[in-house]
């Protein structure tokens, strides 16, 4: 742990990586794009979903499964929709192998051609459609509210772990309506549970808004975003919900007879998260010494490390500490006790950091006679003695200031990296310094395609809470409604 490692100062994208593999959280794969999420890392995407599925659950939703592979033809019926994901498909095209009469190992039987091609789901919309039109006759078989769990792939040319990679880890919420209403509130609704989320649990602090149109989900007539701002001033877009308007129900000819017997297409949306929350969480958090978690998705919320010499002051110290996790483990809080004598304190205390344990409990046989505990906090990098009588409610209290003060710091760093710009020169001499630029935009995909083009910046979202300020364009001069959130992004 003595290792020099990269700082954020130095190198932000290194220091990211480099990270990853020292919390332990991921690892490349020898599949081109594709990573294997460690145990320690899955233990917070678990927690993650455990808590994001109760929230489906709390709003009437119910998982099901659909399959991996979706057939061309299915991808072709609506257009946006293929060409938003034609680029980034893998496509399946024979379904056997054999051995190489020529002795070059095994290859692919050219006699095992499929039919149709069938593409690894890059998402779910075609396939769950085409099971709608089978589910969907009248007015009483809706709405349908389903939400699936599960992987996709997109074919990417440059990834990052858990930020872009070839295959990730999502959920998708896939929902029918009889009402174009209905499909708009529960497409904002789901912005709102997965804002909650965000906040609530992730401590970062996000903003609620729309993408413009060239930024829209392929298919959508509307896509809702929340859009969090990184340590080094870049926006990452943590979660979309989508009205889809009528285009799938079209697609896939889905109608359904009203009250009256009317046959009408039904109203859609779709909506999801991914394993870029993952990302999202190390990038608002941490710092140069390792993860820093909010105890409300720490695997271990607090660990316990003795200090001894020989095995009677184990054997108490253990008795002692085993006592307390009993305690927090009835209260809902997550305990380890790390005895491993291979490991010296030091090490464990280093380990431990780079995890981003949010509490750490150290205690030698002094301690034990003083009826005290040295106590590390991980987000502030402080230490106290505490009197171990009812150390079981400080740590209670002391998770819940730890939670809300990641919170906070990050809601600050945000303020402090938010401006409102005026002209475009103003906007070009700053923007590689990273933060969020609330700038007048006429509403043209031409300005903000230019504007993209000569800054790498884009339109992150029109928020919902920005009061319609009617000025000019930054870049064309042009009258503006209002302003929006332009920034480098992940």
């Amino acid at each position: 742990m003595s290792q020099k490692y990269t700082t954020r100062q130095e190198d932000y994208s290194k220091w990211y990586n480099e990270l990853v593999y020292r919390a332990d959280l991921a690892e490349h794969s020898d599949v081109r794009g594709c990573m294997v999420i460690k145990p320690y890392g899955f233990a917070i995407w678990e927690k993650m979903k455990e808590i994001l599925d109760a929230k489906f659950k709390e709003t009437g939703h119910s998982n099901a499964y659909f399959p991996l592979f979706i057939p061309k033809s299915y991808l072709s019926k609506e257009a946006s929709h293929v060409d938003g994901f034609a680029k980034e498909c893998a496509v399946v095209t024979h379904y056997r192998l054999k051995n190489d009469e020529n002795g070059g190992g095994i290859i692919v039987d050219p006699t095992a051609k499929l039919e149709e091609e069938l593409i690894v789901r890059p998402t779910s919309e075609t396939i769950i459609w085409n099971s709608y039109k089978n589910w969907i006759q009248s007015y009483r078989d809706l709405p349908i509210l389903i939400n699936q769990w599960a992987n996709v792939v997109r074919w990417e040319m440059r990834t990052r772990l858990f930020l872009r990679t070839t295959e990730f880890l999502w959920q998708e919420g896939h929902t029918a309506h009889a009402t174009k209403q209905e499909a708009i509130e529960e497409a904002e609704l789901m912005l709102k549970v997965y804002a909650e989320f965000a906040e609530k649990y992730m401590s970062m602090p996000v903003i609620q808004g729309r993408k413009s149109e060239s930024e829209r989900f392929a298919g959508a007539d509307d896509t809702l975003c929340i859009e969090a701002m990184m340590q080094d001033g870049k926006a990452l877009q943590a979660g979309t919900s989508h009205f889809l308007g009528q285009n799938f129900a079209k697609a896939f000819e889905v109608k359904f007879a009203d009250k009256e017997g009317k046959l009408e297409h039904v109203w859609a949306t779709s909506w999801g998260v991914s394993t870029r929350l993952m990302g999202a969480l190390i990038m608002t958090h941490s710092d140069d010494e390792g993860l820093v978690l909010p105890p409300a998705l720490a695997p271990i919320q607090v660990v316990g490390v003795p200090i001894f010499k020989t095995e009677d002051d184990l054997s108490r110290i253990a008795e002692k500490m085993m006592e307390l996790g009993k305690k927090l483990k009835s209260l809902g809080i997550s305990f380890k006790f790390d005895d491993d004598d291979q490991k010296r304190p030091g090490w464990k205390f280093a380990e431990y950091e780079a995890k981003g344990v949010p509490i750490r409990l150290a205690m030698g046989p002094r301690d034990l006679e003083n009826g005290q505990v040295e106590l590390a906090r991980r987000d502030l990098k402080t230490k106290e003695t505490v009197n171990w009588e009812n150390i079981d409610q400080y740590i209670v209290q002391l998770l819940g200031d730890i939670q809300e003060n990641l919170y906070q710091r990050a809601l600050n760093h945000r303020k402090e990296n938010t401006f409102k710009v005026d002209s475009y020169e103003e906007f070009k001499s700053k923007i590689d310094a990273g933060g969020f630029f609330l700038a007048h935009w006429d509403g043209t995909s031409e300005t903000e395609e230019k504007i993209k083009e000569e800054t790498q910046a884009t339109i992150r979202c029109i928020p919902f809470d920005q009061e319609a300020e009617k000025g000019v364009c930054m870049y064309s001069g042009k009258p503006s409604k209002g302003r929006v959130i332009f920034a480098k992004a992940y």
